[in-house]
């Protein structure tokens, strides 16, 4: 478990104090994948380097596995970040040397004699599905197989957290898929600890468990993702999560309502049962939703005929069926 209590980071600049991170208070429950969201600056990179102490706080405490990370020598901090592996936007993969002998590194580093290093590496390269490239240079690889080598190595001396820092951010669609489906996997069969950092929702809705909300160096928001998601309460998780309807034509000037599905049965045809029951034609301005194990979670934004009564029929029937929806403006 990581338990963060009253931490702040303030850097010394040329033109004074610059405060990054400011009385973050959070816990992160062994096992689960935690994700860290906010826009550049929001001080997200900042606050996973605190964890394991690349950057050190300015006050408060990171306690890991019942051990003030804050309060250890250097050479006991050496010791415990063997427990916690990071991969990083960069890849900084070592050019020099093969995929196989970027595995080996840090185990070289830990003393693990060679013959062990290597079967524990082809182990790990099977995992993330490269063990056909472990005589590769990085320059032959593509931008998703360096990422599954980092995280191979990020791996290798058996860490029971791995932090993510924008792992995913210069991936194209496809890759980052795979490799948020490796790093799922990875938790699953290790039970290690995976905390992500992003700036996209996107990345965070399809993997984390719960996430934590960052805006101007403080946690504004945090909970389980489908609440988050379905019911964002800070401005900058609307900003995020609830994308205007930017750039639409709207012809009429009705209603705009935007619902909100928080579970609901995939099979119910919601705005189909709607149109029908209600008789009153709706405009789909925006959608996005997603079905996790048979439900339906997300949000759409419809656009409602200028009429009252048929706006207030299709209030009425959504209340009756229990769905949650609110006004926009």
């Amino acid at each position: 478990m990581i338990e963060i209590t009253g931490l702040n980071k303030t850097f010394q600049t040329a033109n004074g104090p610059l405060e990054v991170l400011r009385d973050i208070n959070l816990t992160i429950e062994d096992g689960e994948i935690f994700g860290i969201i906010g826009l550049s600056g929001a001080g997200k990179s900042t606050l996973v380097r605190c964890i394991n102490q690349l950057e050190r706080p300015t006050t408060g405490s990171v306690v890991i596995d019942g051990k003030d990370m804050t309060k250890l020598s250097d050479r006991e901090l050496l010791e415990e970040r063997r427990s916690i592996g990071m991969i990083f936007q960069s890849f900084n993969l070592l050019e020099q040397r093969n995929v196989l002998k970027n595995v080996c590194f840090p185990m070289e580093i830990s003393g693990i004699g060679k013959k062990e290093a290597e079967k524990r590496a082809m182990e790990l390269l099977d995992m993330v599905k490269l063990s056909d490239r472990a005589k590769s240079y990085p320059s032959q690889l593509s931008g998703g197989q360096k990422q599954r080598v980092a995280i191979a190595r990020a791996m290798a001396t058996r860490p029971r957290y791995l932090l993510c820092d924008e792992a995913t951010s210069a991936l194209d669609t496809a890759t980052t898929q795979s490799i948020l489906d490796i790093l799922r996997e990875i938790n699953e069969k290790t039970g290690v600890t995976v905390i992500v950092i992003t700036h996209e929702m996107k990345v965070i809705d399809q993997i984390c468990d719960r996430v934590a909300v960052l805006d101007r160096s403080r946690i504004v928001e945090i909970g389980e993702v489908s609440k988050v998601f379905t019911n964002p309460q800070s401005d900058i998780a609307k900003e995020l999560i609830l994308p205007q309807a930017k750039g639409i034509d709207i012809i009429d000037e009705g209603e705009r309502i935007r619902i909100v599905f928080n579970g609901e049965d995939s099979s119910r045809p919601v705005i189909s049962n709607l149109v029908l029951e209600c008789r009153v034609p709706v405009n789909i301005l925006f959608a996005d939703t997603k079905v996790l194990d048979g439900k339906v979670y997300g949000h759409m934004l419809l656009q409602l005929p200028d009429r009252d009564r048929q706006a207030e029929r299709v209030r009425n029937y959504l209340d009756s069926i229990g769905i949650d929806y609110t006004r926009e403006d």
